[in-house]
């Protein structure tokens, strides 16, 4: 049996060229397999005896990510051992791993959100689009694939609402605070946005909402590079995305009484029903619990 690990390791070291903290943990994994099960050969290791052993490291309170690695060890070896013919099926076949838990999505404070709003700079066109966008973003938690991709004609000031394509090119309506529609009507009409300066262009693409220095259509990556920029300004977590906002404001509206099923259908899910939800839930309905929960809708 060692002769066959150490087969193994030296294959991962030289032919797929893991590195020697990579070998040492598989290493260690495989030694404390074989010294639980204590196996005659390759053929007597069945699924019972790995599910036995993986139940033993539950009991010894192993975390799920300690158990994940030994299950990877596990099937790259015997995935080897089957390559190499010394069995004729593998026991994890029969395995299955459990679900390594996702850590729940950063959310900032009302507090933080503020602060991170003041810092664009309103003296310039671009800072005052980009304190539009962050208002936008908390406003009506989108993605920022959903921000950059909105056209004027998106926009239904008289109905505070956005025509928003989500993903799969699904289409739903989002409302806006008064406040971020006061923004995105000023930035939309701001002079300074029909005529060249010396750092950027006029607008050139007529129908985009959100321009870059070009004056045409702007791109995920700079309105991720902006919000890194203003995150430092701030002093907040340099890890925060724009995805942060989103889970922000639906935490907020969650702690302001919001039901989760609404907050659903604001946030465009794709495990969701789209057409189940709203048959339960009016427009009307939506936006007066809008309204209610969200913070900066007064």
């Amino acid at each position: 049996m060692n002769d066959k690990v150490n087969e193994f390791l030296n294959y991962l070291l030289t032919v797929r060229g893991y590195s020697e903290h990579t070998i040492r943990n598989y290493r260690l994994d495989l030694s404390a397999f074989l010294a639980h099960t204590a196996p005659k050969n390759l053929q007597s290791i069945t699924p019972a005896k790995i599910r036995t052993y993986l139940a033993e490291l539950t009991h010894k309170n192993r975390s799920k990510r300690t158990r994940l690695r030994q299950l990877s060890t596990l099937r790259s070896f015997f995935k080897y051992a089957l390559k190499e013919k010394w069995i004729e099926e593998s026991p994890m076949d029969q395995i299955e791993s459990p679900k390594q838990d996702k850590p729940l999505p950063k959310s900032l404070s009302r507090e933080e959100i503020t602060r991170l709003l003041e810092q664009p700079p309103l003296d310039t066109l671009l800072g005052f689009r980009d304190r539009t966008i962050l208002e936008l973003f908390y406003s009506s938690a989108l993605r920022v694939s959903e921000l950059v991709a909105l056209s004027r004609s998106d926009i239904d000031f008289a109905a505070s609402s956005l025509r928003v394509k989500g993903k799969g090119k699904k289409e739903r309506i989002v409302p806006m605070t008064k406040s971020a529609a006061k923004w995105l009507k000023e930035y939309l009409t701001h002079p300074l946005r029909f005529i060249d300066e010396k750092e950027r262009k006029a607008e050139q693409d007529i129908e985009a909402a959100f321009l870059n220095k070009w004056g045409n259509r702007l791109s995920s990556r700079s309105v991720e590079r902006s919000l890194e920029r203003y995150l430092l300004q701030s002093g907040l977590a340099s890890k925060v995305t724009p995805h942060t906002l989103r889970h922000s404001i639906a935490t907020h509206w969650l702690e302001n009484g919001m039901d989760l099923k609404t907050i659903q259908v604001l946030l465009g899910h794709s495990n969701l029903s789209t057409t189940t939800i709203y048959t339960k839930v009016t427009s009307k309905f939506k936006k007066e619990v809008y309204d209610k929960a969200h913070p900066r809708a007064k």
